[in-house]
């Protein structure tokens, strides 16, 4: 608001006139209750229709205060859906001592009728099929954007709130998940092992893998050269596709560029082939891919 309110003000002082200074003023204060209002309604996951329930205002009249075409809604209105959407009004208290409300981070999108997007949903961009939960082909078919059954929207965002506080805890454990390596007497002196683990401790992913000689396996090489054989990388099944088995492998390759490995072997199926050969890893025929044991039966 403050922005709007100097530009008015060198206006007002250019063109001599207090009018349009007061207009921009009360249009800054609608603005300024919109944003605060979607923004108490996103942390209290509460749509437009549920606040109006809880609070007792008209739908309608709450639509208007966050568009801003109410500029001075009554005191008692205001109350009414603040306290609604478990927020606390202040008044004559210093700013420093009151904490606003945490913005809405799709605010400014707009759909493609220039209308803004739920408050209290989650919206992301869709840059590519699987980024659209209603692209249901986009797993099952590599097709070409020109073969896409429907067309992609700028944006999208999911109403069923199971999905929604899923995706939320997934985007927490995204921006919360460190990584470390475990050595000591559980781990050989050959082997390596990282672990992906939240901040209480909760462990969500992991990877193994050893040192082998070439040298011995091979017949070729130098007796001092080491190379990589990746034994596995798990990650919990609530947790997949956040990055984590990446940064897994990646906290490997910066390991083994510390102790001057240049070479990991892998063996991998289904999904486990697309992870490895996002992080680098590329088909190796020449060598001897997997072997099978089966006991005999009695």
């Amino acid at each position: 608001m403050g922005e709007l309110v100097d530009a008015a003000e060198r206006r007002a002082v250019e063109q001599g006139t207090a009018v349009e200074l007061g207009r921009a003023i009360e249009l800054g204060r609608a603005v300024e209750l919109g944003r605060t209002l979607r923004a108490l309604r996103r942390r209290a996951d509460l749509s437009q229709r549920e606040l109006a329930e809880r609070s007792g205002v008209p739908q309608a009249t709450l639509a208007r205060i966050e568009s801003g075409r109410t500029r001075d809604p009554r005191f008692r209105t205001v109350e009414r859906l603040v306290r609604a959407a478990r927020g606390d009004l202040a008044i004559g208290v210093p700013a420093g001592e009151v904490l606003p409300a945490p913005e809405v981070p799709h605010d400014e999108m707009r759909d493609e009728a220039g209308r803004r997007y739920p408050a209290h949903l989650d919206v992301w961009e869709v840059r590519e099929p699987r980024d659209w939960p209603g692209a249901w082909w986009a797993d099952w078919y590599k097709l070409p954007p020109e073969r896409y059954p429907l067309p992609l929207p700028p944006a999208t965002y999911e109403r069923n709130r199971r999905y929604r506080d899923n995706r939320r805890r997934r985007e927490a454990v995204r921006r919360t998940v460190r990584l470390r390596r475990v050595t000591g007497a559980d781990v050989p002196h050959t082997g390596w092992r990282f672990v992906a683990e939240l901040p209480d401790g909760e462990l969500v992913g992991e990877l193994r893998a050893h040192e082998r000689d070439p040298h011995l396996r091979y017949g070729q090489g130098l007796a001092h050269e080491r190379e990589m054989a990746l034994d596995g990388i798990l990650v919990a099944y609530d947790y997949r596709r956040l990055g984590i088995g990446r940064q897994l492998v990646e906290a490997l390759v910066g390991g083994m560029r510390d102790r001057e490995i240049v070479s990991a072997y892998a063996i991998a199926d289904g999904r486990g082939i697309d992870l490895l050969l996002a992080c680098g890893f590329r088909f190796e025929a020449s060598r001897p891919a997997a072997l099978r044991l089966d006991r005999p039966r009695r």
